[in-house]
């Protein structure tokens, strides 16, 4: 087995760099009037470390594992929170209690005070849940309002009854979707309600093509008998309409509860609020009085889809749990070094959660003493289908129980998903659809705006399997865009925002090992810094095992592949960008400051090839990362501080990582028109390219006087003084 140090090759073996430089040099302008942003990467350039295998959690995070991965220079962690993606219980301390007398059976509370070393943390498959897939669960789990067993049923979150919010039921509607793939004729709906039941509640149609990832483009139209009031629970059957109706998707909008107990008894008053359905029936009725039932009920991915606003969290000690993928420990988190000691982004989950459980992890962490920067309520809410006023309930709920911890914890979320566009949601009675203008709305009436005290998101801008080598031409603009949208949603400008999760793509593939990453990793960070971020997170921290991606190709989010056992095989394109990053452009520590660069390098089309990203540092120096993203072609430069028409004097720092340092190989695969399962396992994925050249950096020093060469497809970096 390779020692990691003999992966990274010696500076002394450099490939001759062969340059088709345009004959005139082109001019990079740095604008030092002012700086655009000022940052401490020390606490805000860092990585996430996530849900991972049990197997590479037991290895990477070890002494022996972790230097190589340090070596990249990212410094504060994100511990990213899956559990809520995954419509589960998060059992962050596999010790504690159950609200149900029996023990076994209710809502779990983590011990705050048990003494045993956590090194691992599961989440429990939640047994009212109430839809198919989502944008987290795409092949696991199932609802179960279609699932053809009338002994189980879907419930709404009881914390968004009015009990808990002290708002009307009818300000936190709870709904339910079916979809039915296609549009057939309809005209009945037969609902087996569970208790507690709705009262009042209103059946509606969708008129556009996708009410869940298109909310505003259709609307939902009631049938024209289709307003209850004084309803009675059972099963009630509904004649929709007179006539049938061509259709796709049906919603039942719930806004008054019997708040009768549930199967679990009126002990706990969470038992008695909310909504609750065992089967749905949808179809037609003919003149005989025969009911035509047109939904699949199965227990499996393959039934009717539905969709919930809200799932209660209650759930037994027998619930399923993945056991080959956990949550990292906290123990394990805070003491294997991977936080190199620096304070750490926390989450609590919430959609799934309890405030108390909530509460109790954080006392958990600081009765050890474990630093903590910020506290991310939540994860991707807006994948959940989750309503921003129903989002923010919890938040305030979630917010009030944290506070009675410590009420100096920076809290913030909702870590929206990777999303290039503003996240527009059904218009609410003033017509207003924008996700956070909505959520950041229902804080200002609450006079809770202080409890927000960071905005996080994820970025993955790339359709997943569609990436060209034009979409890194994207990237730039794509950070302004969506920064421009957060502002003008209403974000105030004294909040920080955070991209707390990022990668090319939410799926993997080929051009994760392509240079094309590496390109793409610089100028991300490079453009987000420079419009005013202020912290931003690698993903994925550890080293994982090549998993099968896009076009039946591996790929791996992280910045090595990695044998069999996990130990680390090559280090990727991502992995030397990350040292230019942190080692060269930045300073460790202390005041960055991140002034405006530009440059007018363009193609014929427009696209720009070159943009730059300068950095005055705390040493002095003036830093300065270009990146050349044109693939064919060098381009040679020269650099003008425009606020003092200088340039760089004396002899600079260059450093140099491109297509002539790094290149990946594609493995020759076979067809087979029915490949099996097992090519999902490690043995077949870790058959996957190989990089070579796989580095090192280039890093040299030259006059000032040179024009600056920047190769094609490469980083370059500048340092120097002027």
């Amino acid at each position: 087995m390779l020692h990691y140090r003999s992966l990274f090759k010696s500076a002394g073996i450099v490939s001759l760099l062969v340059f088709t430089a345009s004959l005139i040099a082109q001019t990079i302008h740095i604008d030092t009037a002012s700086p655009v942003n000022t940052i401490n990467p020390r606490d805000s350039v860092g990585a996430g470390v996530d849900r991972i295998p049990v197997d590479a959690i037991d290895h990477d995070l070890t002494k022996e594992a972790l230097p190589p991965v340090l070596e990249s220079g990212w410094q504060p962690v994100t511990y990213r929170q899956n559990t809520d993606l995954a419509v589960e219980a998060w059992h962050w301390n596999p010790e504690g209690t159950w609200s149900d007398p029996s023990g076994r059976q209710g809502y779990f509370i983590g011990s705050n005070t048990s003494s045993g070393f956590i090194r691992h943390s599961f989440g429990y498959a939640l047994p009212h849940r109430g839809v198919t897939r989502n944008d987290g669960t795409g092949n696991v789990g199932f609802s179960r309002i279609t699932d053809g067993d009338e002994n189980t049923y879907w419930k709404s979150n009881p914390y968004l009854s009015s009990r808990f919010t002290g708002e009307d039921d009818s300000l936190h509607p709870q709904w339910v979707i079916l979809d039915l793939s296609r549009e057939e004729l309809v005209d009945s709906l037969k609902i087996s309600w569970a208790d507690p039941y709705a009262t009042d509640y209103v059946l509606q149609y969708w008129t556009g093509l996708d009410p869940i990832h298109i909310p505003t483009r259709g609307s939902w139209v009631t049938f024209p008998h289709g307003v209850v009031t004084a309803a009675h629970g059972g099963m009630a059957t509904h004649m929709l309409s007179d006539l049938p109706v061509r259709l796709r998707f049906v919603r039942i909008w719930m806004t008054k509860s019997s708040n009768t107990c549930d199967t679990h008894g009126s002990a706990d008053p969470r038992n008695c609020v909310g909504y609750a359905i065992k089967e749905l029936y949808l179809g037609t009725m003919s003149k005989d009085g025969a009911f035509h039932d047109l939904l699949r009920h199965t227990p499996d991915q393959e039934q009717t889809a539905t969709f919930s606003s809200s799932i209660d969290p209650w759930h037994t000690a027998d619930s399923p749990v993945n056991t080959k993928e956990a949550q990292v420990g906290f123990d394990l988190f805070y003491q294997s070094g991977v936080t190199r000691g620096l304070p750490a982004m926390m989450p609590v989950a919430l959609l799934y959660e309890t405030p108390d459980n909530a509460a109790a992890e954080i006392r958990y962490l600081e009765n050890h003493k474990y630093p903590i920067s910020y506290i991310e309520i939540g994860e991707e809410a807006d994948g959940q289908y989750m309503l921003p006023e129903d989002y923010g309930a919890l938040y305030l709920q979630f917010a009030t129980a944290l506070r009675g911890v410590d009420p100096n914890l920076k809290l913030g979320g909702p870590s929206f998903q990777g999303v290039n566009d503003d996240i527009e949601v059904w218009p609410d009675a003033d017509g207003r659809t924008s996700w956070l203008g909505r959520f950041l709305l229902y804080l200002r009436q609450h006079n809770r705006m202080r409890d927000l005290q960071f905005l996080s998101f994820e970025h993955y801008p790339y359709e997943p399997c569609h990436i060209t080598w034009a979409s890194l031409y994207d990237e730039a603009e794509l950070i302004h865009h969506i920064v421009d949208i957060w502002h003008n949603d209403g974000l105030p400008a004294s909040v920080p925002f955070f991209i707390t999760e990022s990668n090319l793509s939410s799926s993997t593939s080929e051009t994760y090992e392509d240079i094309f990453s590496g390109l793409w990793l610089a100028d991300y960070i490079g453009s987000f810094l420079s419009n005013g971020g202020s912290g931003v997170y690698y993903f994925h921290y550890l080293p994982l095992q090549l998993e099968h991606g896009c076009n039946d190709s591996a790929g791996t989010f992280g910045m090595f592949t990695v044998h069999p056992d996990f130990s680390i095989n090559q280090p990727l394109a991502q992995f030397f960008v990350a040292q230019l990053i942190n080692h060269e452009w930045l300073q460790s520590e202390g005041a960055n400051q991140i002034f405006p660069a530009s440059s007018d390098i363009t193609d014929d089309a427009g696209h720009t090839l070159v943009t730059a990203y300068a950095d005055h540092r705390p040493d002095g120096q003036w830093s300065i990362m270009l990146v050349n993203k044109d693939q064919d072609n060098s381009h040679r430069v020269r650099l003008e501080f425009s606020g003092v028409h200088a340039h760089f004097t004396g002899t600079v720092e260059e450093s140099v990582f491109g297509r002539m340092q790094y290149h990946w190989a594609s493995p020759q695969r076979d067809f087979n028109a029915h490949m099996p399962e097992s090519r999902n396992n490690v043995q077949e994925l870790y058959q996957g390219g190989k990089a070579d050249p796989d580095g090192p950096i280039v890093r040299k020093q030259i006059s000032s006087e040179e024009e600056i060469a920047l190769p094609a497809a490469s980083v370059v970096v500048l340092r120097g003084n002027f």
